[in-house]
Formats: structure tokens, C-alpha cells, sequence
């Protein structure tokens, strides 16, 4: 219990003193140029950010993110327009990874990714724009993701870097909570299961991002892969249940 205390007083300190030395004004960054695609940013709290690599091809992702950063004044970062090819009835496209330095298929296995010199000049544009939102060391990512995998249609999946079993327990029961307590509004919504590594193994467990992409930056993500309820026809409900979360187990310290 000591443990996890000092753990979150610790995340709550490095926020929190970010705060005090001066909270940028929430201000749009101007579009990276160069690219085939568009990555754009705005400033938040320091070194606390939340990401969509795939606004618009991970259908509504980046809505959602736009969406949390207004609610929890985190920076965003929401890149669009990366895709190679289009997706077709049989299978999606391939695309820029964007969070890590390679091209592939959504759904398909890391083995399958190709490292290019684009996708190197594509991931290096947007690790700029996140430690530019960041405005210094990077404390907390969150990057949202879609998926349409049917094995996962019923359960929002997080993967994480730097938060034990002992936590994501906490994060999970968290989660659970606030979802109940909005479904008790929204009584049609479906109520999603919700997964958090490494207390629960996950279909998506980010392996690339973690081995050679954005992942590797901060002290603490998560990356919430939402299934296509929470994305379109629940969008706003889950929306609403993400920014509480968000806001509840990440808090500033108290007067902040």
C-alpha cells in the first residue's frame, strides 16, 4: 500500500510541479509540414499528453482526443492522412505506423512491418510534436487507438509501460467504476469489459511502440485500443467515461 502511494504521489508531484512552473496557454501548434499526412498539436499541461497516430483511419480517434485534451487540458497531438493504400471490402490499407518508425497493415503482425526511410521521416515529425507538446520530459502518454478485431468487440484493451500489476488492478477497478456510474445514465450503452496490462493479457499489446517507437519516451502510458461502439454509435458516452477516468487516476495535487 506504502508503495503505491509514494507511486502516485510521485506521478502527482511531476504534474503538478509542471503546473506551478507555468502552464502554457492551450494554443494549436502550426501543422508539421513535409509530410504526406498531417500532424497537428496544442500545448496542455506540461508533460502530459494524449495522442490519435490515426485520427482518422482508426474511425473518430481523433475526435475522442480532441475531445479528452478540452476535458482534461492534457496536450494533444492527432495525426491524419497517413495512409499507402485504401481500404477495401477484403482488408484495410497499408499505412505509416506513425508511433514507430515503420509501414504496415493494421491487424496484422509486427513481423509484417516494414522499416522504409519515410516511415523513419514520419515517426521522427511526430516525436517531435509530442515532446514539443510536452514542453519537456514526457510524464504521461496516453494514445488512443481503433480496432474492429472481433475477438476484442466487447472490451476496451490497454496496454501500458511503467505500471505494475499492483496498479493497473487500481486502474482497472477505477475504470470499472466510472463506467458503471455513467451506464447508470446511459442505459443503452454497452457495457464494455475493460483489460490493463500486466494485470490482464491483452490482444494488443503495443510490442512495437514499446521495442522501438513513442513508447519508449515516457514514464508512464497507457494505449487504449477502443472497439467500434465506444468509437461511433457510443462515441460520446465513452468519451465522457475516458476523460473522467483520465482526470480521477492521474489528479493534480490538491489546490492545483
Amino acid at each position: 500500500m506504502r508503495s503505491r502511494r509514494r507511486f502516485w504521489w510521485a506521478i502527482s508531484l511531476a504534474i503538478g510541479s509542471s503546473v506551478l512552473s507555468g502552464c502554457a496557454a492551450r494554443a494549436s501548434l502550426p501543422d508539421i509540414e513535409g509530410l504526406p499526412g498531417r500532424i497537428a498539436g496544442k500545448v496542455g499541461r506540461r508533460g502530459v499528453v494524449i495522442a490519435a497516430p490515426h485520427g482518422i483511419s482508426d474511425a473518430r480517434t481523433g475526435d475522442i482526443v480532441a475531445e479528452l485534451g478540452r476535458r482534461t487540458g492534457f496536450g494533444v497531438v492527432i495525426a491524419t492522412g497517413f495512409n499507402l493504400e485504401p481500404d477495401t471490402r477484403e482488408r484495410p490499407g497499408r499505412r505509416y505506423q506513425v508511433n514507430r518508425p515503420l509501414q504496415g497493415m493494421p491487424g496484422r503482425p509486427p513481423s509484417e512491418e516494414v522499416a522504409t526511410e519515410s516511415a523513419r521521416q514520419v515517426y521522427e515529425a511526430y516525436e517531435r510534436r509530442v515532446r514539443e507538446v510536452a514542453q519537456g520530459p514526457l510524464t504521461l502518454y496516453t494514445e488512443i487507438h481503433g480496432n474492429n478485431h472481433r475477438d476484442a468487440v466487447n472490451r476496451i484493451e490497454i496496454a501500458t509501460v511503467g505500471i505494475d500489476r499492483d496498479e493497473a488492478v487500481r486502474l482497472r477497478t477505477l475504470f470499472e467504476l466510472v463506467r458503471d456510474a455513467h451506464l447508470r445514465v446511459n442505459r443503452d450503452a454497452p457495457r464494455l469489459e475493460i483489460l490493463i496490462e500486466p494485470a490482464d493479457t491483452v490482444r494488443y499489446a503495443a510490442s512495437g511502440a514499446k521495442r522501438g517507437g513513442i513508447l519508449k519516451l515516457p514514464q508512464m502510458a497507457l494505449h487504449i485500443e477502443l472497439p467500434k461502439a465506444a468509437r461511433t454509435e457510443w462515441r460520446e458516452t465513452y468519451t465522457a467515461v475516458l476523460a473522467d477516468f483520465l482526470v480521477q487516476a492521474f489528479p493534480l495535487p490538491p489546490g492545483e
